[in-house]
């Protein structure tokens, strides 16, 4: 094996086809040894590490281009873009109280909307067997109805949209080598987590269409799946938008200051509390919670109302009593404002970070 593998090793090595820095117009290099540039360089662009064949061992050393890690950067900048629209969409189909509207989940089936009169009619058909229907809509009209249908439907479509945006682009550029072992690794993170979003989104669907023969209550999916399905969707948000500003933005090259210390740990501090004070609003969407006190800073007559602790265990009135879940949606976003912290404000401040 040594005696195979001693020559090509040697011409590679005294071989001009290994160059660093090397500019997309320069011509590819001629040599008798068995190596060469796998693919051809355009003019303007520029590689770190070129790509090295062995045909020996038929081994591929593949890095990305600074070039590559642009275009990577800005996919995963749409990507994060068509997330936060997804975001939105759902907030809309909540407010329109739609979600519950398709009753039954088909990857490829459901994306043709009914196209006539019977289809419409066998479609409202099914939804009028489950509890929304039966204690909230028993008088909706069909033309009420395809309205609450096309939210949902619009809601979902976008869902497989931003599947597609991460799934299809994510497997040309690992073919096209154009992602580092890192970043394979993230690549399939983030699409991983698009995928369980769709599951958790239908999972969340199923609990508003159970039946509750001992609730007489409005049909509403569970609190804590909601929570759920819009605290993931904030994580790929984020995720995203991390990994592509990671791609496309220079490194900072302010000098580690004790004050930038302190200024980094009060932000993550703060997204932390932004993160809990979006999941605690998904609770109060869950509940209904929005509609229990309509005062504000007070709630009623009194700062502290009565009825925060009626449910026992204590702990379940942090996630199932109306009241407490408004009360601290309302404290977290008090938290969480950055006047809170008027110390970071101001020309004083920003002066001692230089």
């Amino acid at each position: 094996m040594q005696r195979l593998l001693s020559p090509p090793l040697k011409a590679l090595m005294g071989s001009p086809c290994l160059r660093l820095l090397v500019p997309r117009a320069a011509p590819r290099a001629q040599c008798g040894c068995s190596c060469g540039i796998s693919r051809p360089l355009r003019p303007g662009q520029y590689s770190t590490v070129s790509e090295v064949a062995l045909q020996a061992g038929r081994g591929t050393v593949s890095l990305p281009s600074k070039a590559a890690e642009r275009v990577v950067g800005r996919w995963l900048l749409v990507c994060s873009g068509t997330v936060a629209g997804a975001v939105i969409l759902g907030g809309v189909t909540r407010l329109t109280e739609s979600g519950l509207s398709m009753v039954d989940w088909h990857l490829i089936k459901e994306m043709k909307p009914p196209t006539n009169q019977e289809e419409w009619e066998a479609e409202f058909q099914k939804y009028q067997q489950f509890p929304e229907f039966k204690i909230l809509n028993h008088d909706m009209t069909l033309a009420e109805f395809k309205f609450i249908w096309y939210m949902e439907y619009s809601h979902r479509m976008w869902g497989r949209l931003v599947g597609l945006v991460y799934i299809l682009p994510a497997a040309y550029f690992w073919r096209k080598g154009w992602l580092s072992r890192a970043m394979k690794g993230r690549v399939l993170a983030l699409c991983g987590l698009v995928c369980f979003q769709g599951l958790l989104g239908w999972y969340m669907v199923k609990s508003g269409l159970e039946e509750k023969p001992d609730s007489h209550d409005i049909p509403r999916v569970s609190q804590y799946r909601l929570a759920a399905h819009l605290g993931s969707a904030l994580v790929l948000y984020c995720a995203s938008l991390w990994t592509s500003l990671s791609l496309l933005l220079p490194q900072h090259k302010l000098p580690e200051t004790r004050q930038l210390l302190w200024l980094r740990r009060f932000a993550h501090g703060t997204a932390g509390l932004v993160f809990l004070t979006a999941l605690s609003g998904a609770f109060v969407a869950g509940l209904d919670a929005g509609l229990v006190y309509n005062s504000f800073p007070k709630m009623g007559e009194s700062w502290i109302p009565e009825d925060l602790f009626t449910f026992s265990p204590i702990l379940r009135n942090v996630f199932e009593n109306p009241t407490m879940v408004q009360f601290d949606h309302r404290i977290l976003h008090s938290t969480s404002s950055p006047g809170e912290f008027p110390f970071l404000e101001g020309p004083r401040w920003q002066q001692r970070l230089c």
